[in-house]
């Protein structure tokens, strides 16, 4: 684990919980007791899902020196500053350090592989991006991106890791900004922040309209499956022809808004508003604790469980 900040700490303790042996690097002052902490944090959770035969907290070890910790590893996760410059010094000396057929994967969540790649000269095709969403050790999609050089056998290698830690691994097929599940996101949030700037809802409600209707939908199945079980026994096809054209109107109608300072502080003081008197803390465990047991309710169904 390259990186242990909120992401890294994450990935460390979902390796461990599945009883691998982690080595994790980071140079930041007070890195190590943070990790430590954030792992004990997650523990209960992972205990929750079941660990692994083995499975501890005290297989960790620390080092603040990248190399040091990939030096012998069978899989590398970078979870380390969002920026080109410092992805370039992390990635040439992972290169220099870890095993030749070792796969280096970045959680980069905006920063190209084919990017990154440029820094490893010894052996580019077994870099990738890894990306997960957060927090990893609950939410299992990961997006496995392949650069321009990065060679099958790595994709394949990265995929079977992730789907042996409970993860949902999808191959991204196009290197594309913010890959596939964040450019939904910025859909709807684009959207979501046009009508707030337009006076057509407050924060609350439009929070309220995703949480109370199709995000619960959406929870279960993706859009397509839920457009196909909309349709009834016409299915997807039914609901393009009775509702196409009303969905290119809406299409053509959805705003372009930009983040003026005005836009900003609207949203500031809508969330503010909307979660004022809210206990933060006992807000956050709760959507953990739903959001777990939700993940292990789908595992448990016929279908849901393994529908993409």
């Amino acid at each position: 684990m390259i990186g242990t900040g909120v992401i890294g700490a994450s990935w460390a303790a979902l390796f461990l919980a599945h009883g691998h042996d982690v080595a994790a690097a980071d140079p930041a002052p007070g890195a190590q007791d943070a990790l430590r902490e954030a792992v004990a944090a997650c523990w209960p959770a992972l205990e929750r899902a079941g660990l692994a035969e083995g499975a501890s907290p005290d297989r960790l070890v620390f080092t603040a020196d990248p190399a040091t910790a990939a030096d012998g590893a069978s899989f590398v996760q970078e979870s380390g500053p969002e920026r080109p410059e410092a992805k370039d010094l992390l990635f040439a000396a992972l290169d220099e350090a870890a095993p030749p057929g070792t796969v280096l994967a970045s959680s980069s969540s905006g920063i190209t592989p084919s990017r990154i790649q440029r820094a490893c000269a010894r052996h580019p095709e077994r870099v990738l991006v890894g990306h997960p969403f957060h927090p990893p050790h609950l939410i299992p999609l990961v997006e496995v991106v392949p650069g321009e050089r990065t060679g099958e056998e790595a994709v394949r290698t990265a995929m079977e890791v992730y789907a042996s830690l409970g993860r949902r691994p999808v191959r991204v097929r196009k290197e594309l900004t913010g890959h596939l599940a964040n450019r939904l996101q910025a859909a709807l949030w684009r959207e979501a922040y046009h009508l707030v700037e337009s006076g057509a809802a407050s924060v609350a409600d439009l929070d309220a309209v995703i949480a109370h209707g199709p995000g619960l939908r959406w929870a279960l199945l993706g859009p397509f499956a839920n457009q196909h079980l909309s349709g009834g026994s016409g299915g997807i096809a039914r609901v393009l022809r009775h509702l196409g054209p009303p969905t290119e109107e809406i299409w053509d109608d959805l705003g372009a808004p930009r983040l003026t300072p005005g836009l900003a502080e609207a949203v500031t003081s809508g969330v503010a508003a909307a979660l004022d008197g809210v206990d933060m803390t006992a807000l956050v465990a709760e959507r953990d604790d739903l959001l777990q047991r939700l993940i292990t309710a789908k595992a448990a169904t016929t279908t849901l469980g393994g529908t993409p």
